[in-house]
């Protein structure tokens, strides 16, 4: 007997849009709204929009939340406004000390070899790699060649230099602005100038004097894989050598997933129409050495998860439980419900975030809104 057929035709239920989402920041630290300028501003925000429409560009055409997020991080290395990159600041000797990360919830798809337990690296005394956060990711994507999860040095410079990462002269980094920040610092001469017409840009001096902060984006794809990168110049006129929380997992930068256990909180997921896995990606800026104690990055992935806190609760706690210790920072974090936290405590941090919409909105300042 033939099975019978409709008589109305069925129709197709639609599939629900994929959904994607990018936050950025430039560093938090003790901002001086009243010395900032309209025109300063303006430059911030502007290379804040350009870097989220970089990543943003990866999202919108269905790529991977690593790339979007080291595209997003590049932007902001190139620019002098940044501790990162070409703005980074010097540490005693008047050197350029750079660190790094990479972190994913997952393994990207477009590697699938890529096993689970390769969680994220991170890179530090770094002097020549132009972009620190593409020898991250360089270095991630090459488990044979770089087995390990923390690289410093020339040794990293030199791993991934065969892997088409670029490799510039240390005057690259030299910027005036920075150079005078440094000397001042320490109650120096600020000239001669180590390299005179190098490094001069058309910008005002930056907004955040003596910075400790850093750079970062977090990305969610439309597979629901999230990416946090991280990138600084670290601590100005911090010891030669010094490592910050930028390399070290778990501090500066974060990422996992999990599956939700206990039926009833299974049920009521699948109710609201939330997956039964959660996801979280974190990167943060400021003091890093109270991060580092406090283990500020996988302790909101914590929180998260065994205390079942929404990721806005989680990330304020311990941005506060820094603030409790004497460090000043804050962090960016998403999870994979596109949810965004950007909590701080202190006067600043340069942040921005950019939906399936495409319209990219920042702020400066704590009491701004995203605009």
């Amino acid at each position: 007997m033939s099975e019978k057929v409709p008589l109305l035709p069925q129709e197709a239920t639609p599939a629900s849009p994929a959904k994607f989402t990018l936050v950025i920041h430039g560093g938090a630290g003790t901002m001086d709204k009243s010395r900032s300028t309209p025109e300063l501003r303006k430059q911030y925000k502007a290379a804040l929009s350009r870097a989220l429409l970089a990543g943003y560009t990866i999202l919108n055409a269905g790529g991977e939340a690593m790339d979007a997020a080291v595209a997003a991080v590049s932007s902001l290395e190139d620019c002098p406004l940044f501790n990162a990159g070409k703005g980074a600041v010097f540490n005693v000797a008047g050197k350029n000390e750079l660190e790094t990360s990479l972190m994913l919830s997952c393994p990207p798809s477009t590697h699938p070899s890529i096993p689970p337990s390769r969680r994220g690296v991170g890179i530090t005394l770094l002097a020549h790699a132009r972009n620190p956060s593409q020898l991250a990711r360089a270095l991630y994507l090459s488990p044979e060649s770089a087995p390990h999860t923390m690289f410093s040095g020339v040794s990293a410079e030199s791993l991934g230099a065969p892997l088409g990462v670029e490799l510039v002269d240390e005057s690259y980094f030299f910027t005036e602005h920075r150079w005078r920040e440094h000397r001042r610092g320490l109650g120096l001469p600020e000239e001669p100038l180590p390299y005179p017409g190098r490094g001069d840009d058309d910008s005002q001096a930056p907004l955040d004097q003596l910075p400790t902060g850093t750079v970062g984006a977090v990305a969610l794809d439309v597979r629901g894989c999230i990416a946090a990168v991280t990138s600084t110049g670290g601590r100005t006129n911090k010891l030669v050598g010094r490592v910050g929380d930028t390399p070290v997992m778990g501090a500066g930068f974060w990422a996992e997933e999990w599956r939700v256990t206990g039926w009833a909180r299974r049920v009521l997921r699948r109710l609201k129409g939330k997956s039964k896995t959660v996801a979280v990606g974190v990167s943060g800026t400021g003091d890093g050495d109270y991060f580092i104690r406090l283990a500020t990055g996988s302790t909101i992935g914590r929180r998260m998860k065994y205390l079942h806190e929404p990721l806005s609760v989680a990330a304020k706690a311990c941005v506060e439980e820094l603030r409790r210790d004497g460090g000043i920072g804050g962090v960016i974090a998403l999870d994979n419900g596109g949810n965004v936290a950007m909590p701080m405590n202190c006067s600043g941090m340069y942040r921005g975030v950019v939906y399936e919409d495409g319209v990219p909105k920042t702020a400066i300042f704590d009491d701004d809104e995203l605009d």
